[in-house]
């Protein structure tokens, strides 16, 4: 049976039409899935039953099971745990901003990247995400906390890249007009930097925003963080980051993640500035977020402030992004990762 949340409104017309229903089901079946959330075609109390039955022996609704989620009570970001139908367990971040609620979601169950300073790696990547049981994270969060979600970052555990085509489909599916219709100006797409991935994503015509995973200002350190900059040059991830401003004309963000005496000094902030000074980019600060499995350490606030100011009087916009939800397991993977061992 094929999962009905993963057909877009186009391929949903294409099943009615093939079932000789009338044009207008669509609309009312597309809007119970993907506005109304169900997950049962009985639900579905405007649709006649013999479309249920018609539906139902080829089709199923797929769903979230929400495991647990822990909120901060310093700033109210929210970290849920969702099971998935075969069992699996990946994890989301909600979290409150001035302009909006932005939800960060899960691409794939685990990781095969092998970031070293990320939790998200540990256990190696199980298999990647649907497009349906991505939008369904948004969709529980929003359900969850009762308020419109207005921003989408694609930056929880996984390697988007790594699953480019339910990546592309949920673009399409979230911004649809007929579904949620959140702006593709308000989804951010990360990426380690996988070279012909980016280049294809330019050339979707889509208006995202990407964010490169940059984290070090030369190939030997990026090797020692990221094992991707073994395959993939530094300076041809960037030429890949400037195809992209020049197919889309959308600036592109560097996270730069912050690791005491890895890639903090001026020495570093300098050949930074070198390195991108030509890129249409803004440059996001991050503190690391320390996980007991590594032996990093978080850049202090003065390095880290030091570090910013250099860049911003090189004329590179620069900012120090918001810590959210460190004491609740904030880092990728790390609760997903708690809740297997049996921690929590």
């Amino acid at each position: 049976m094929e999962d009905l949340k993963k057909l877009d409104f186009k391929e949903i017309s294409h099943v009615i039409e093939n079932l000789k229903e009338p044009a207008y089901r669509v609309k009312q079946i597309y809007e119970w899935i993907h506005i109304k959330h169900i997950s049962d075609f009985k639900e579905m109390n405007n649709v006649p039953s013999e479309l249920k039955k018609k539906l139902a022996k080829e089709y199923y609704i797929s769903g979230l099971k929400e495991v647990m989620f822990k909120e901060s009570p310093i700033d109210g970001t929210r970290k849920y745990l969702f099971k998935l139908d075969d069992g699996n367990i990946i994890e989301s971040v909600f979290m409150r901003y001035k302009h909006g609620n932005s939800v960060c979601i899960s691409s794939q169950v685990g990781c095969r990247m092998g970031c070293t300073f990320c939790a998200s790696t540990l256990g190696g990547l199980v298999r990647n995400l649907t497009n349906a049981e991505m939008l369904a994270q948004v969709y529980s969060i929003g359900r969850s906390v009762g308020e419109r979600i207005s921003n989408i970052v694609i930056m929880g555990v996984g390697e988007p890249m790594d699953n480019y085509e339910n990546i592309v489909s949920f673009v399409h599916m979230i911004s649809d007009i007929h579904g949620l219709n959140i702006s593709q100006r308000n989804i951010t797409i990360s990426t380690c930097g996988i070279v012909p991935q980016i280049k294809k994503l330019a050339d979707e015509k889509l208006s995202v925003t990407l964010a490169l995973s940059l984290h070090a200002p030369d190939n030997i350190t990026r090797k020692r963080l990221m094992p991707v900059a073994e395959i993939y040059d530094i300076n041809e991830v960037l030429d890949a980051c400037s195809y992209y401003f020049k197919k889309t004309g959308r600036r592109v963000s560097f996270e730069y993640a912050l690791v005491a005496g890895v890639n903090d000094s001026k020495q570093e902030a300098y050949k930074l500035i070198k390195l991108i000074k030509n890129q249409k980019a803004h440059v996001n600060l991050i503190p690391v977020n320390p996980i007991e499995e590594r032996q990093y350490r978080q850049s202090d606030k003065k390095k880290a402030e030091d570090f910013k100011n250099l860049l911003l009087k090189a004329g590179i916009n620069t900012t120090i992004r918001r810590e959210m939800g460190r004491d609740i397991d904030g880092a990728c993977g790390q609760l997903r990762r708690h809740y297997e061992d049996g921690i929590i």
